[in-house]
């Protein structure tokens, strides 16, 4: 039943829609849990990898048998090919880290997507949620319910005075990472961003790259995290990164602002021959078309142009990596032709409408 999770590009999170849509591409809660009765799974040995993933499979059955959360599949990583896998990296279900070595890991995914859980990456059990949009209270919501249920299953390690125990230190305490992935072009168009972002460090919050830790930002998309877990609920958490969400929603909305009075002729032209570069081109990189459909998605949501839909550009997000573009293709293929696919697929989507200028 996996196929369907590897053959589709679109995820709940792509929809376009939530709160801040135009600027807050997503939102995602994720938590960090282990067994209480086996070592974190840095330390495990293949019997005991096993074992993890064989108690939380029949923890998730016996859920099922009792008719809740029946949505939820089961897949063993061992039987995707490394290609598969990569889908699931760039469609956010599964992390980098969790695909490069299978033995012993496995997964729990929701029929729409918006639910996964990540069995023997860094925890026993990584369970994330992630939704379209400013929409953090329902995704905690989402992940606490998932969490609860179970944790009526299985016996989490847990402290009085530290609260969920995790591999990593940073972890330890209410275990969430609660973030939101924006799209913050005129702060970049503006030279605010590096200052605007390194700010947040200060404000205890983290700031990463499309595909999390260790990645750089693209397309002028930037995933913004908690850093501390010790010490705060998981309301405070939510509360605070709302709080700073919201600071560069209006510090990116003033940005935009200012571009439209001082330079608009110029970002007009920007956003029309990103457009015509990506309806014409026979041959784009993936970083060329990342650049360039940033400024399709600014002018898009400026109004400018009213054809492509949020919910488009979201989806080649995953419809132009490479993994994606080889699964189309059935095969394995050079750097070259992933680029002709890439031209080919984009002029496809943008062009399904007649253009409305």
């Amino acid at each position: 039943m996996y196929e369907s999770f590897v053959n589709k590009a679109l995820s709940k999170w792509m929809e376009g829609t939530g709160d801040e849509g135009d600027i807050v591409i997503s939102s995602r809660i994720r938590l960090a849990r282990n067994l209480s009765t086996l070592p974190f799974p840095h330390l495990l040995n293949s019997t005991d990898a096993k074992k993890v993933v064989t108690m939380i499979h029949d923890a998730l059955q016996s859920l099922q048998a009792q008719e809740e959360e029946k949505d939820l599949v089961f897949i063993n990583l061992l039987e995707l090919q490394p290609m598969e896998r990569a889908i699931l990296v760039d469609k956010h279900l599964i992390s980098p880290q969790h695909a490069d070595e299978v033995a012993g890991r496995g997964l729990i995914v929701s029929l729409d997507e918006s639910v996964s859980i990540l069995i023997n990456e860094e925890d026993h059990l990584r369970i994330q949620c992630l939704y379209p949009g400013l929409e953090l209270e329902k995704v905690w919501n989402q992940a606490s319910k998932v969490d609860d249920l179970f944790e009526s299953q299985l016996d989490f390690a847990f402290d009085e005075k530290l609260g969920y125990l995790t591999a990593c230190p940073t972890n330890v305490g209410t275990g969430m990472r609660a973030s939101v992935m924006m799209h913050l072009p005129a702060l970049v168009m503006t030279n605010q961003a590096s200052r605007v972002l390194a700010s947040l460090t200060q404000l205890g919050m983290t700031v990463r790259g499309l595909f999390g830790e260790g990645t750089e930002a693209t397309g002028n998309l930037f995933q913004i995290s908690n850093q501390v877990t010790l010490g705060r609920s998981e309301e405070e958490i939510i509360s605070n990164l709302l709080v700073v969400a919201k600071q560069l929603i209006d510090q990116e909305r003033m940005a935009r602002h200012l571009l439209l009075k001082e330079t608009k002729k110029q970002l007009e032209d920007q956003v029309w021959r990103a457009y015509g570069i990506l309806t014409h081109a026979r041959v784009i990189s993936s970083q060329e078309a990342m650049s360039l459909l940033s400024k399709v998605r600014l002018g898009t949501d400026m109004g400018m142009i009213k054809t492509v839909s949020p919910q488009t550009l979201n989806e080649m997000l995953v419809l132009t990596r490479p993994a994606f573009l080889q699964k189309v293709k059935g095969k394995d293929i050079s750097a070259f032709e992933r680029d002709a696919q890439r031209a080919t697929i984009i002029r496809e989507k943008l062009l399904t409408e007649p253009l409305n200028q």
